[in-house]
């Protein structure tokens, strides 16, 4: 479909549905944020997602936006947007994200929005319509970001262990308590800047098909701040069926392994953001409890726990795309004549 020859009533029900998919993803990934300073006891569930909520929007004022171009410009042919693909897409990604919180799945956001994009575009021209440099970046950080948040959590806790040694457990709890609240802020930070982009990626993909914006031109600033304060309202009504999974099932977490948990998640997350790499932080977050684990005994992490989550990470791609593909289909069907 050509530039400009999408009704301006299609784009607003859009914008309004990518917002939805926002709010979703922030509520969906709260667990992500707060889980570990939850179930260690340094915040109250109620203080904690306002914690985090508060940080999610102050990376508005922190990150370039990166992952954002991306999103918009980086995974599918500018070429074959159009409102029923980008549809199709959001329908993916929010199904999908209903799916895996009502089973209590820590499954990512931004793969199902990704797995999403793709599975609308296939279904639209076929898969020339991909961009192979996006779509390789996205899915080999599938598994580099919980490797790498794996060995961040794993050796921060090794270092702070060797560190404390002599201190009694009681002042290094102290300690740790007070040190969380730092690294659950630079999470949420991370959280924030990665996350909230992916929807402005996407809402700006719709606005340069429409002809409202040219792929030269900034990023509106209204998108932005919308992005930014939806993901963070999202955040702020929280996922609980989800904390449960990501702070207390995995493995038991005292305020050190939560401090180390969250310090290796954000170094991940502030490294991918500054590349312009759309990461999971689901997939961050959870390898780096899971360092934090085994570190101390192998037999600290419920293995099995974890692998279900595995398997769900696997499934979020194909699931979303699948999804996706159908929705643009019934779309394209029911409407486009």
């Amino acid at each position: 479909m050509a530039a400009g020859h999408i009704a301006l009533w299609a784009v607003v029900a859009l914008v309004l549905v990518a917002l939805a998919f926002d709010f979703m993803n922030g509520f969906h990934d709260a667990a992500n944020s707060i889980a570990t300073v939850v179930s260690t006891g340094v915040l109250k569930p109620h203080q904690a997602v306002v914690f985090a909520a508060a940080f999610n929007f102050i990376a508005l004022f922190v990150f370039q936006l990166k992952v954002a171009t991306t999103v918009g410009r980086g995974i599918v042919d500018q070429g074959v947007v159009d409102h029923y693909l980008v549809f199709g897409a959001l329908v993916g990604a929010i199904a999908w994200n209903v799916i895996t919180w009502y089973y209590g799945l820590p499954s990512s956001s931004s793969h199902a929005l990704i797995g999403g994009l793709a599975g609308a575009a296939v279904a639209k021209a076929g898969g020339w319509a991909l961009s192979p440099a996006g779509i390789l970046k996205t899915v080999a950080f599938i598994f580099i970001s919980p490797l790498v948040g794996f060995l961040l959590g794993m050796l921060l806790m090794l270092a702070v262990s060797w560190i404390f040694f002599r201190s009694t457990p009681s002042r290094v709890d102290r300690w740790f308590r007070r040190l969380q609240l730092v690294s659950a802020s630079l999470y949420s930070l991370g959280h924030g800047g990665n996350d909230a982009q992916k929807t402005v990626g996407i809402i700006w993909m719709l606005l340069i098909a429409a002809g409202l914006s040219a792929p030269q031109d900034p990023v509106p600033l209204w998108v932005v701040a919308a992005c930014y304060i939806t993901i963070a309202l999202g955040t702020a009504f929280g996922g609980w069926r989800i904390v449960k999974t990501m702070g207390q099932r995995i493995t038991k977490l005292k305020p050190v392994g939560g401090f180390c948990a969250e310090t290796g998640g954000a170094a991940m997350l502030f490294t991918a953001t500054a590349f312009g790499i759309p990461v999971s932080t689901t997939h961050t977050i959870a390898g780096s409890i899971v360092g934090v684990g085994a570190a101390q005994s192998v037999s600290a992490v419920r293995w099995g726990i974890a692998g279900n989550i595995v398997w769900a990470w696997i499934l979020t791609i194909p699931c979303s795309a699948l999804m996706a593909g159908l929705a643009w289909w019934l779309a394209h069907a029911l409407l486009a004549g």
